[in-house]
C-alpha cells in the first residue's frame, strides 16, 4: 500500500480475553474461501476491527510491514488462532486500498444480536467487491469523490446455430452480457456474436471498464464444450485484471425478469401505455436471445430488490459495440492508457489517463477515463468535440476562468445524488448543492462573453449554454428553498442549522433557550461577585457531559465555598478543578436540556422534510453533472493542447476507408514530458493501397518501438475528439486499434511468453478488417529463429494481402524486409543510427562507437547493432569478444552462400528456377489430394491464422489427407524426380539448392 503505517495503535487493541476459546471455536466453523476469490474477513469489534487466520499475516505483511503485530488466540501459544486488530480508520484506509486497488472481495462481520465485546458468535453483516461497493459505499467515502465508477458484469454463453455455407471449424458463441453502474444506478445489456478467442467480449470489458464480472459455475469435468468456453472466458477476464465471482447457473435464469425490472427501473423510463401490456413488449432488451439471464444473475448478486431506495430509480440501455472504437488489454498495454495494476500513481504523464487529465472536477476524471477506453468512430461526434476543444484553445481567459473560478469548486452531484436517494443526506449536502448552484450564474456568463465565430457560437450554445440556462431556471427555486429554511449566517462556522423563523414551534423553542442562557448568564454573574472571583477567568461555567451546565473553580479557590456551604452542592473534584453547582443553576441547566432535545427533535424532522424536498430535484442535478463533466473534459483537452512542450494541433479526421494516413512531425505525448528527455519527432506516411503496410528494421533502443506506438496514440487520440502531438495531422477513423507488444510469462496461469504473444496476435487475425490500424512489436522472438521467422513472415503477408489494414511492424527479422519486393503496397523503413570506427581496442580490433540517431528513414536496416547495445549496457570485454566472433563466423557463412550463388550465370539461375517450378506443377497435377499447399507462404498463413489448430494432443491439422493419402503424395514425387533427374543433374543452381538443404 502507498501509505506506510507502521506498528501504531492500531495493533495494540486487546480482544477480551475471556472470548477466546468461543470465539475461535467459531472461527473454525465459518465456511471455507475458495482459493481464487482472494477475500478478507473483517471482525467488528466496536471500536476496532479484527482479522484472524491467514488473512491476519496478509494484513501484517501488507499494512502494518511486521509480523510483531500477530497475536494468537486460545490455547498453544504460537498455535493457537493468528490474530491481527485495526482502529476503524486504519480498517477504512485499508478496504478502499484493497477494493480500488488491489481487487480484493471483503466480508464484515458483525457480533449477534445481544452480544457486546466479549462476542464469539458473529453474523455476515456487509459484502464488497471491486465492482459492488454499494454496503461500504458510505462507510469508505462519506463525502469523497469517487473517481473511478465500480462496473459488474455478468456473462452467459450460449450455443449458436451453425451458419449455413460457413466453415465446419468456423466457432461461434452467443454471448449475453449484462453490467451494472451501482453509483449512478444504471443498468445495461448487450447480446452478440463472438469467436472462439472472445474478442468481442474482451472490446465490451475494456470498453466498460469492468471491474468484477459473475460467471456461472463450470463442472469440475473441464472437457465440455462450455467448460472449455467458461475457460477461455476466465484467461480474458484475468488478462485484463477483472475479478471473477462464479455463481450458480440457476441464478442465470430469467424466468423472473419482467418483474424485477417493473420494480427497478424510473417510471419516467417506461412509456405509460405500458399498464396491461407485458414488459417485454415495452423494454425491449427483455427481446434479447441471452442477454436477460446475464440480467437475472446480476440483479441477485446485487440484491438491488432488497434495498427499497433502488426501486423505482435504475434506468437501462443496450451497449452497441460498434459505437465505438474497438480496443483490447494488449492495446491499453501498448498505447499506456492507464496505470498497470500495482503501478498506480508512480508517475500520472507516464499514462494517456494521467497526462490529459487536468480535470477540475471527479465527474469529469470518470468522463476522461471512460472517452479513453471509447474512442469515437462516428465522425459527426468527432468533429464536434475537436471544435470544441478548438473554441477554448482560441480563447485561453475563459478557459482559465472556468477552471480556476467555475468548475473547481463544483462538488460530484452524483454522490450527492446518491445519497438522496438512498436517503442519508444531510443538512451538509443540502448546502454544497446550494454553494453550487450559486456558482451557476457565473459559469453561464463567464460561457457567454467566450469570444469565438459564430459556427463555435451555435456549438456552444447547443451543447453547454441552452442547456445551463435550463439548469438555472429549475435551481432557482432550489436556491429560495435554502435561503428561507437554512441559517446561513452558520454556515461560517461550519454550523448546518435550520433557520428558527422557519417554523413556529422551533422559534418558540429558540427563544426559550434564548431565556435559559440569559439565566445560565445571569447566575454565574451572581455568583462570581458572591465569591468575588473573576468572571470566566477564576470561575468559569462549563456544560459538563457527566453534571450538565455547572461551575469550576481551581483547587487553590475551592476554599471559597466553604464559606457558602449551604448555597454551593459540590458535584465532584477532578485534575481541572472542583465542579458544584446551585439551585438556581440546577434548574436552568435541566430547562436547558429539556429545550435543547425538543429543538434536535423537531430540528431534524424538518431535516428530514428539507432533504426530501431537495432529493426531488435529483434528475436535474444529475443532467447538470453530464454537462459539467463534458466541459471538464473538454476544456482538459485544451489545456494538454497549449501546454505541451510543442502544442497540438487539430487533426483532419476523415470518413472510415477513405485517406491515407499523414503525421507531420509526431511525438509520443507521454514520452516528451517527460523530464530530461529531448524528443525527436518524425513524419509518418501511410498511404491506402500504396504504402499501408510498413516494416521497421534498426538497432535495439533506436525508437522503432516508441514509433509505432505512437501512431497508435495519435489516433486514438483523435477519435477521442482531442488535438495531437504533431505539427500536422490527417488520418481516416478505424474501426479498431490492434497491438501485439511485449508480453511477459504468466506462470500462474500456465501461460508462457511466446503462447500469449501467439493468442494476442491469433485475436488480432480473427479481429481485424481493412479499417483497422495494427501495431506489431517484435513478433515470434519467443521461439527458433526458423520457426519465429516463419511465423512474422506468414502473418505479415496475410495482414498485407489478406485483411489490406493499416499495418506497423516492427522487427529484427530482416529476411521479412522482401515482402516488399511481392507486394507493391508493403514499404521498408528504418530507424537510423551512425556507427564510426575508432582506434584499436585492447584486443587490436577496431572498435565501433554507435550513436542512435531516433530518425525513420526509407530503406532497410541490414544489422540489428545487438553487439553494440551489450556494449552500452557495460557487458565483460570477454563475453563482447566472443559474440562478435560467433557473428563473424555466421556472416562469412552466410556471405560464402551468397557468394556462390552470385557467381553462377544468372541464365543459370533463371533456368533452375524454372525447372524447379515445372516440377513443382508436374507433381500438383499428378497427386489428387495435394492442392491445398501450393506455396509454403500461404500454408505458412494457413497456420498462422486461417485454419484452427488442434494443439491438444500435441498433433496439428496437416490438411484434409489421410496418412495414405500423404504416402501417396510421396510416391508421385518421386516418380516426378525420376523423370526429370537428368535435367535437374545438368544444372548447376538446383545442384547447389539441393547441397545446401542436405
Amino acid at each position: 500500500m502507498a501509505l506506510m503505517y507502521g506498528k501504531e495503535k492500531d495493533a495494540d487493541f486487546e480482544i477480551d480475553n475471556v472470548s477466546h476459546p468461543g470465539f475461535c471455536s467459531f472461527f473454525k466453523k465459518l465456511p471455507p474461501k475458495s482459493p481464487e476469490t482472494g477475500t478478507i474477513r473483517l471482525f467488528n469489534r466496536g471500536d476496532y476491527y479484527s482479522v484472524h487466520g491467514p488473512d491476519a499475516l496478509y494484513i501484517a505483511t501488507h499494512l502494518y510491514h511486521t509480523n510483531t503485530v500477530i497475536k494468537y488466540l486460545g490455547p498453544g501459544g504460537r498455535d493457537g488462532l493468528p490474530s491481527v486488530t485495526l482502529s476503524a480508520n486504519s480498517a477504512k484506509m485499508f478496504l478502499r486500498e484493497a477494493l480500488t486497488a488491489r481487487q480484493l472481495k471483503i466480508e464484515i462481520y458483525a457480533p449477534e444480536a445481544g452480544q457486546g465485546k466479549r462476542a464469539t458468535k458473529f453474523t455476515l453483516d456487509k459484502e464488497a467487491s471491486p465492482g459492488n461497493l454499494q454496503d461500504v459505499e458510505e462507510m469508505l467515502f462519506g463525502n469523497a469523490d469517487i473517481t473511478s465508477a465500480p462496473v459488474v458484469m455478468a456473462i452467459r454463453v450460449a450455443s449458436t446455430p451453425a451458419v449455413p455455407g460457413a466453415p465446419a471449424n468456423a466457432k461461434t458463441k452467443q454471448v449475453g452480457v449484462a453490467f451494472a453502474d451501482t453509483s449512478t444506478r444504471e443498468l445495461g445489456v448487450a447480446d452478440f456474436v463472438d469467436n472462439d478467442l472472445f474478442s468481442n467480449t474482451e472490446t465490451l470489458i475494456i470498453q466498460l471498464a469492468v471491474k468484477e464480472a459473475i460467471l456461472p459455475t463450470g463442472t469440475q469435468s473441464g472437457t465440455t464444450e462450455r467448460d472449455v468456453d467458461l475457460k477461455k472466458l476466465k484467461d480474458v477476464l484475468e488478462r485484463c485484471n477483472v475479478v471473477i465471482t462464479e455463481r450458480k447457473p440457476s441464478e442465470f435464469n430469467s424466468r423472473n425478469i419482467q418483474d424485477d425490472l417493473m420494480r427497478l427501473l424510473d417510471p419516467s423510463s417506461i412509456p405509460s401505455s405500458s399498464n396491461g401490456v407485458d414488459a417485454a413488449s415495452i423494454i425491449p432488451q427483455l427481446n434479447l436471445p441471452a442477454a436477460p439471464a446475464s440480467l437475472a444473475a446480476l440483479i441477485t448478486y446485487l440484491s438491488l430488490l432488497s434495498d427499497p431506495s433502488n426501486h423505482g430509480a435504475y434506468t437501462i440501455r443496450t451497449h452497441d459495440l460498434t459505437q465505438f472504437m474497438r480496443l483490447d488489454a494488449s492495446a491499453l498495454r501498448a498505447l499506456n492508457l492507464i496505470d498497470a495494476p500495482g503501478n498506480v500513481g508512480a508517475n500520472k504523464n507516464a499514462t494517456l489517463l494521467g497526462l490529459l487529465n487536468k480535470c477540475k472536477t471527479a465527474q469529469g476524471s470518470r468522463l476522461l477515463a471512460s472517452w479513453l477506453k471509447q474512442p469515437l468512430v462516428n465522425l459527426h461526434e468527432i468533429r464536434k468535440r475537436q471544435d470544441l476543444v478548438d473554441v477554448f484553445v482560441q480563447d485561453p481567459n475563459s478557459r482559465r476562468l472556468l477552471q480556476e473560478e467555475q468548475l473547481k469548486l463544483l462538488p460530484d452531484m452524483h454522490r450527492i445524488c446518491k445519497r438522496f436517494q438512498k436517503s442519508v443526506a444531510s443538512l451538509e449536502d443540502v448546502v454544497r448543492v446550494y454553494q453550487a448552484v450559486l456558482k451557476l450564474e457565473g459559469l453561464v456568463k463567464t460561457i457567454e462573453n467566450i469570444d469565438t465565430t459564430d459556427e463555435y457560437r451555435t456549438l456552444i450554445d447547443e451543447m453547454y449554454l441552452s442547456k445551463l440556462k435550463e439548469f438555472e431556471t429549475s435551481l432557482s427555486k432550489y436556491a429560495d428553498m435554502v435561503q428561507d429554511t437554512l441559517d446561513l449566517d452558520e454556515l461560517e462556522n461550519h454550523n448546518f442549522v435550520v433557520k428558527p423563523e422557519y417554523d413556529p414551534y422551533l422559534e418558540e423553542l429558540a427563544g426559550t433557550l434564548k431565556t435559559v442562557r440569559d439565566a445560565l448568564d445571569k447566575e454565574h454573574r451572581r455568583v462570581a461577585a458572591e465569591l468575588d472571583l473573576d468572571l470566566d477567568k477564576k470561575l468559569h461555567l462549563e456544560n459538563s457531559p457527566v453534571w450538565g451546565y455547572c461551575f469550576r473553580v481551581s483547587k487553590l479557590d475551592s476554599k471559597k465555598l466553604e464559606e457558602h456551604r449551604r448555597a454551593f452542592s459540590e458535584l465532584g473534584t477532578q485534575k481541572s478543578g472542583v465542579f458544584f453547582t446551585t439551585a438556581a443553576l440546577r434548574d436552568s441547566a435541566e430547562e436547558y436540556r429539556e429545550t435543547v432535545a425538543k429543538y434536535k427533535a423537531k430540528q431534524s424532522k424538518l431535516v428530514g422534510e428539507i432533504v426530501a424536498i431537495a432529493a426531488t430535484y435529483t434528475p436535474i442535478l444529475e443532467s447538470w453533472n453530464n454537462v459539467i463533466a463534458h466541459l471538464d473534459v473538454i476544456i482538459s483537452f485544451a489545456h494538454v493542447a497549449v501546454n505541451a512542450p510543442e502544442p497540438y494541433v487539430k487533426p483532419e479526421v476523415l470518413e472510415k476507408g477513405t485517406g491515407s494516413v499523414i503525421l507531420k512531425d509526431a511525438r509520443h505525448p507521454c514520452l516528451e514530458v517527460q523530464d530530461d528527455i529531448s524528443f525527436i519527432p518524425n513524419d509518418v506516411e501511410m498511404i491506402k493501397n500504396e504504402s499501408e503496410f510498413q516494416i521497421i528494421t534498426g538497432p535495439n533502443m533506436g525508437g522503432k518501438s516508441t514509433y509505432i506506438r505512437q501512431v497508435g496514440v495519435i489516433a486514438l487520440l483523435a477519435q477521442t475528439g482531442c488535438w495531437v502531438p504533431c505539427s500536422e495531422a490527417r488520418l481516416p477513423v478505424f474501426d479498431s486499434v490492434l497491438c501485439r507488444v511485449g508480453a511477459g510469462d504468466s506462470q500462474l496461469r500456465g501461460v508462457s511468453t511466446f503462447m500469449a504473444e501467439m493468442l494476442e496476435t491469433a485475436n488480432i487475425l480473427r479481429s481485424a478488417s481493412k479499417d483497422s490500424l495494427i501495431i506489431i512489436d517484435e513478433l515470434g522472438r519467443g521461439t527458433s529463429t526458423y520457426d519465429g521467422f516463419g511465423l512474422a513472415w506468414a502473418i505479415s503477408e496475410h495482414i498485407a494481402s489478406a485483411v489490406h489494414a493499416f499495418c506497423l511492424f516492427a522487427t529484427h527479422f530482416h529476411e521479412l524486409t522482401t515482402l516488399a519486393q511481392q507486394l507493391p503496397h508493403v514499404r521498408n523503413l528504418h530507424v537510423v543510427a551512425h556507427v564510426s570506427a575508432s582506434s584499436p581496442g585492447a584486443d587490436g580490433s577496431a572498435k565501433k562507437d554507435m550513436t542512435l540517431l531516433y530518425r525513420v528513414a526509407p530503406g532497410v536496416c541490414d544489422q540489428s547493432f545487438g553487439i553494440h547495445v551489450a556494449e552500452l549496457a557495460h557487458f565483460p570485454a570477454r563475453v563482447v569478444r566472443l559474440a562478435k566472433r560467433k557473428a563473424d563466423e555466421l556472416e562469412d557463412f552466410d556471405a560464402g552462400d551468397k557468394e556462390r550463388a552470385a557467381a553462377l550465370p544468372a541464365a543459370t539461375v533463371e533456368e533452375g528456377t524454372a525447372l524447379v517450378e515445372e516440377l513443382l506443377r508436374a507433381w500438383s497435377s499428378t497427386s489428387s489430394t495435394s492442392s491445398t499447399s501450393s506455396t509454403s507462404s500461404s500454408s505458412s498463413a494457413r497456420a498462422a491464422g486461417d485454419e484452427d489448430v488442434d494443439m491438444t494432443n500435441g498433433e496439428g491439422d496437416a490438411g484434409d489427407g489421410t496418412g495414405d493419402d500423404a504416402e501417396a503424395q510421396l510416391a508421385a514425387l518421386r516418380r516426378c524426380v525420376e523423370q526429370f533427374r537428368p535435367r535437374l543433374e545438368g544444372n548447376a543452381w538446383v545442384q547447389q539448392v539441393l547441397t545446401s538443404l542436405a
